[in-house]
């Protein structure tokens, strides 16, 4: 009798050094781990179900380590904006208006476009944060989640609940979907969250051992302020705070300076690096080969869709490898394999998440990418076209915890064309209440 295994078959394996091998994987879809790896297992091994990767690159599935996946539903409402305006003027007003059913209906999308480009695991910092859960426990897919918490504009009683409403999901919903959702504290920003409700929030957080989650120096209107009012840097206050830690992971980390980097560095704290969100709405360009060079963790994220527009990993890491020479002004920076490492193992050490490995033991988290389309052709070194030239759609088969959640680009664990018509249905019905 054939054990409950699944042999993904005649590929390309990216083991975590960045080489190359021929080989099979096989994985445990019991223990969701990776059983064995090499030539014809089927000959060692009882079988129990078998995914076909001849002619493709067997991968990790890739990290989306920041990102507030139901704003698919704003995807292209409000563009050409900075930040500080694109938030107050359009999607803080739009926001105030979003339904559970609305969250759900754009997390599913955003879930939908996530594993048909290879995406496994993703953060999210969001609301209606039970929604969110029961998508991803449906999706199958990996994910540490939050209420995101912004107390600017409210009352006292309205920004304390909105804090303990982040603790409450935090603790209530830690190792869902058979743990594969793990939580966070997660307030906004350092300039959106009242401190004494931060410092609250921080000291709570550590007392449970939840990590904490925060945007961090993206824009230098966020920088500024805690400068000229307090005489320290964003990430001083931070620490002062209480908020840095080895668990804790923040994102965009634009505008840091060489202060800010070393403090990252010996507090262990990871770092997302969002770029096409940075480039689109002028935030600036994080000084990631710095970052990586004094041995900052460093993941990758897509940011929302409203600010990207997209949720697809690889243009990211696209965009990190090339804005990346151009902020060091250095065509060496940022190299390929480092962007690659960002989107699969930066990712999951800065989310603390399994994942990001092609290897015995670790987490059956995987991406198979065809590689049959002219713009792959020829193969000098499929690493480098992993950071220049892969697509997402280029992605034949998504794996993750040992389940099988696309095969042969038909996605098995939601209904592609339902989940797009509700979730355009939501959009329109969503932008009408907020324009009213």
């Amino acid at each position: 009798m054939a054990t409950d295994t699944l042999l993904v078959s005649g590929g390309r394996v990216l083991r975590p050094d960045a080489t190359l091998t021929d080989a099979d994987v096989l994985i445990d879809r019991d223990g969701g781990r990776i059983e064995a790896i090499g030539p014809d297992l089927a000959a060692e091994y009882d079988i129990g179900g078998t995914l076909d990767a001849s002619g493709g690159l067997v991968m990790p599935g890739l990290v989306n380590a920041h990102t507030h996946v139901a704003m698919t539903l704003l995807r292209g409402y409000a563009d050409d904006k900075p930040l500080d305006a694109w938030l107050r003027e359009d999607i803080w007003p739009a926001e105030a208006e979003l339904t559970a059913e609305d969250v759900r209906a754009g997390t599913e999308l955003g879930l939908l476009e996530m594993i048909r480009s290879g995406t496994t695991t993703f953060a999210d910092m969001y609301f209606h944060v039970p929604e969110i859960v029961e998508a991803v426990d449906r999706a199958g897919m990996r994910a540490r989640v939050g209420h995101g918490v912004v107390t600017v504009g409210k009352d006292e009683d309205a920004a304390r609940a909105d804090v303990e409403e982040s603790l409450d999901v935090a603790r209530e919903y830690d190792g869902a979907a058979d743990g594969r959702i793990r939580t966070a504290v997660m307030p906004h920003s350092l300039t959106t969250v009242d401190e004494t409700l931060l410092r609250e929030a921080v000291a709570a957080a550590r007392e449970d051992g939840i990590p904490v989650h925060t945007h961090a120096n993206e824009t230098r209107d966020e920088v500024d302020p805690i400068v000229e009012d307090r005489s320290e840097r964003p990430l001083a206050y931070a620490d002062d705070i209480g908020l840095l830690s080895e668990v804790d992971f923040l994102a965009h980390g634009v505008h840091v300076d060489d202060s800010e980097i070393d403090l990252l560095a010996e507090r262990g704290t990871a770092v997302v690096h969002c770029p096409a969100s940075n480039m689109k709405l002028a935030s600036g360009i994080a000084p990631v080969q710095k970052l990586l060079d004094a041995g900052v963790t460093v993941g990758l994220g897509t940011d929302g869709a409203a600010s990207n527009n997209d949720l697809d990993l690889f243009d990211e890491l696209r965009d990190a490898a090339m804005i990346g020479k151009l902020g060091a002004d250095d065509a060496s920076a940022v190299p390929a394999e480092a962007a690659v490492n960002m989107a699969t193992q930066g990712g999951a050490a800065a989310l603390s998440l399994p994942g990001g490995r092609v290897e015995v033991g670790a987490a059956a988290d995987l991406a198979v990418v065809d590689l049959d389309a002219p713009h792959l052709a020829p193969a000098h070194d499929l690493v480098s076209h992993l950071a220049y030239a892969v697509r997402g759609s280029d992605v034949r088969h998504t794996v993750c915890d040992g389940q099988i959640l696309m095969r042969d680009r038909e996605v098995l664990t939601l209904d592609e064309r339902a989940v797009v018509e509700t979730a355009r249905q939501r959009a329109v019905d969503l932008v009408a209440r907020a324009e009213r």
